[in-house]
Parts: C-alpha cells; sequence; structure tokens
C-alpha cells in the first residue's frame, strides 16, 4: 500500500513513521526542502533512539526508512492509495490543496485530513467525488499514542469509512469512529479541562500552581491544565479553543477566555517562548502550590463534572458511543479514567447536584446539565451496565 503524507512537521513526520512501519511504502510531501532534510534527520533520531533502548533493531531501523521517500511535488503522490494531509489549520488552504491533489490521483485513492477541529464536510466539498474524503485524526506524538479519531463527512462513502477503520487498525491503532462536529471528540470533549481552570484562575480562587496541583493530586492526570497548556502552546490551545466556541454558534460552555488571549498577545507561549503560565528560564523557581485539601477538592470536583457534563452531551447528541468517548480520553489524552466511567463511579446525582449548584450560583447557560445526565438521575441509570471500567 502507498501513503502519501502531505506536510513534513512534527505530525506529518509522526504519521509516516507508523505507516512505515506498517510496512507501507510512504511518501512525505512539502514545498519547503529544508523541512524535509529536518524531517529525515527527526526520524533518524528517532529510530536511533529506539534501537538505544532495545524496542527495534538496526534492521527494522532500515526497513522502517527504505519505506519513507520525501517529494516536493504533489505529482509524486499520484500512485498512493491513500493521502493523509497534516498542514497549517486553515480551511482555505486545505481546500485548496485537497482540489490540487485530486487532479493528480487516482479515482479510487482515499483523500484524508489530519485536522483536529476544521468541518469534514468543508474539505470534502473542494473535490469532485468527495465521497473519497475522510478525518484521520492523530494525536501527537503519533507513533506513542494509541487513538486515531476517523471523521466520516456527511459525503463520505460507508465504504471508504469501512476501509479507513481496517487501515488504522492495521496500523495497531485504537479507532474512535465520531460525527463531523467541531472539535469531534477528544477537543471537545477536553474544553473545560482548559477552560473551568482558568475561569477558576480569573475568579481569583486558586492560582495556576494550585490548580495543577489539586487536579495531579486528587485527579491522577499527569500534567495539570496550565502545565499542559504551556506544554501545548498557549497560541495553539487558545485557537482550538476559539475555533469551538465559534463553530458552536457562541456557546458559552467554550467561550475564551481573556487570561489566554493576553498571554498569546504578548508572546507568552508557554515553553518554546520560555514563558507562559510559568517561567521556564534557567534562573526561575517554579512556585509552589498551596496544598489546602478543600481548595483541591472543590477546584477537581469543579473541572471534573465539568468534563463530565461535556461526555455525556456528546453522547446525548450521538458524536460518538459511550465506549468511543472514553476510549478517546484515555488513550488520546491520557486522562486517568474514561469520563463516563468516572460519572458512573462518583454517581450520576453526584454530578446532576454538582452542576445544578454551579447553575444556581452564576446563573450561566454554561453550567447547563445535559438533558441526558439528568434523565439518567431520574432513572437511576448509569453509563456501562457493569462495574468493568473501559480498557485503559
Amino acid at each position: 500500500m502507498v501513503v502519501g503524507v502531505i506536510g513534513s512537521g512534527t505530525m506529518g513526520s509522526g504519521i509516516a513513521q507508523v505507516a512505515a512501519t506498517a510496512g507501507c511504502l510512504v511518501k512525505v510531501y512539502d514545498t519547503n526542502v529544508e523541512a524535509l532534510n529536518r524531517s529525515k534527520q527527526a526520524l533518524e533520531k528517532i529510530l536511533s533512539r529506539l534501537v538505544e533502548k532495545g524496542r527495534i533493531d538496526e534492521t527494522e531501523k532500515n526497513r522502517i526508512q527504505r519505506n519513507i521517500s520525501h517529494v516536493n511535488s504533489l505529482k509524486d503522490l499520484k500512485d498512493a492509495n491513500l493521502t493523509i494531509e497534516a498542514i497549517i489549520e486553515d480551511i482555505n488552504i486545505k481546500k485548496k490543496v485537497f482540489s490540487e491533489l485530486e487532479s493528480y490521483v487516482s479515482e479510487d485513492t482515499i483523500i484524508a485530513s489530519n485536522t483536529s477541529s476544521l468541518s469534514i464536510a468543508s474539505i470534502a466539498s473542494a473535490l469532485q467525488k468527495p465521497q473519497r474524503c475522510i478525518g484521520i485524526h492523530f494525536f501527537n506524538p503519533a507513533p506513542l499514542m494509541k487513538l486515531v479519531e476517523v471523521i466520516p463527512a456527511v459525503q463520505t462513502s460507508k465504504e471508504v469509512t469501512q476501509k479507513v477503520i481496517k487501515i488504522i487498525e492495521d496500523w495497531k491503532k485504537v479507532v474512535a469512529l465520531a460525527k463531523d462536529t467541531p472539535g469531534f471528540i477528544v477537543n471537545r470533549v477536553a474544553r473545560p479541562f482548559y477552560g473551568e481552570s482558568l475561569r477558576i484562575l480569573e475568579e481569583g480562587l486558586a492560582d495556576e500552581a494550585t490548580i495543577d496541583w489539586s487536579l495531579k493530586t486528587l485527579g491522577g492526570f499527569r500534567m495539570g491544565p496550565f502545565e499542559l497548556m504551556d506544554f501545548i502552546g498557549n497560541d495553539i490551545n487558545y485557537t482550538v479553543t476559539e475555533t469551538v466556541f465559534k463553530a458552536f454558534y457562541y456557546d458559552p460552555r467554550y467561550k475564551p477566555a481573556f487570561t489566554q488571549k493576553r498571554l498569546s498577545e504578548a508572546g507568552y507561549l508557554g515553553r518554546k517562548t520560555g514563558k507562559g503560565y510559568y517561567d521556564y528560564s534557567d534562573t526561575a523557581i517554579k512556585p509552589s502550590p498551596k496544598e489546602d485539601k478543600e481548595v483541591a477538592t472543590y477546584v477537581f470536583d469543579r473541572v471534573l463534572v465539568m468534563l463530565i457534563n461535556e461526555a455525556a452531551d456528546a453522547l446525548f447528541w450521538n458524536i460518538a458511543s459511550a465506549s468511543d468517548i472514553d476510549n478517546a480520553m484515555t488513550k488520546g489524552v491520557n486522562y486517568p479514567k474514561g469520563l463516563l466511567s468516572w460519572a458512573d463511579e462518583k454517581g450520576i446525582d453526584w454530578c446532576v447536584n454538582k452542576l445544578d449548584a454551579l447553575y444556581d450560583e452564576y446563573r450561566e447557560d454554561r453550567y447547563r446539565c445535559s438533558p441526558l445526565l439528568r434523565k439518567m438521575g431520574r432513572e437511576h441509570t448509569t453509563f456501562f451496565n457493569t462495574k468493568e471500567i473501559v480498557d485503559n
């Protein structure tokens, strides 16, 4: 199978490594020759490290490298069975690339986008055969993260969807099938992890270090929200939030925070600029959290219930199945538990009461309880009929 990857950045290079490891012949396309060279060097470094750690041997390293070639003309992808675009999150640029690409590839070639939040239907509309277009959203770093969201557009044929699911599963990834709505599963459901934490910060209820400490200590999250936003980049994280906010017709649940907007405007993007919510200079001393159990519990409960509410609403609107939603959050962003499983554990009544208390306090639609949670509370049901937690 020949796979074309459009874009040689971190994500494109990672997808190429995944496909090549699975035995596909991969062509990585980029107009920037220097970017292609950096991609080659990065792959050499990554594979050499895997050899040093004993994960692969030299023979496997050489096999993977032989499976990848680098090209700077879209025409060179003409023999691809599947193409995956991983370029800038600009829908007009994506449409332009897809339209040109279609003139070179065969009628059976599947044309996919790795977009994290843009409309697949809109991207597909640039094609003469939109039924061949689909979303295939990997998570960074693609070789390590198990989850891949597969997002059919309204135009996508069932045959293409099934082919893509099989391909991704053959690449040893876990597929979460998602409806073509803003943010799909992960980037929609995860918004409160950042948004509600920023809201708590802006209200002066806790500082960054205390919020991060609360969610790591009580929730078991690997990184706190402010650490994670600094790691992702405040520019990127803010743009995703703003995109989802606009796409959902300015639903207050997804409202961006001025704090993050101002940091982005100032160029305080996080680790990559040396300063974000935290200072990453060599002489900086990281602030200590206020280890107050009452504050930590309040922070954790408030963020968690908002995450659960978002996951429940995604299920209510048939964005994905309950198991795919939980798998998406544990395997896509390394949450310690699936949110719907967490809701069962905490109790549906607990969720409803926490949300109603927040709504009573603020009288903002941001805190409205999902109709599904309220219905389940009345009927005394749970998301999963057994006590088994979705496989992490």
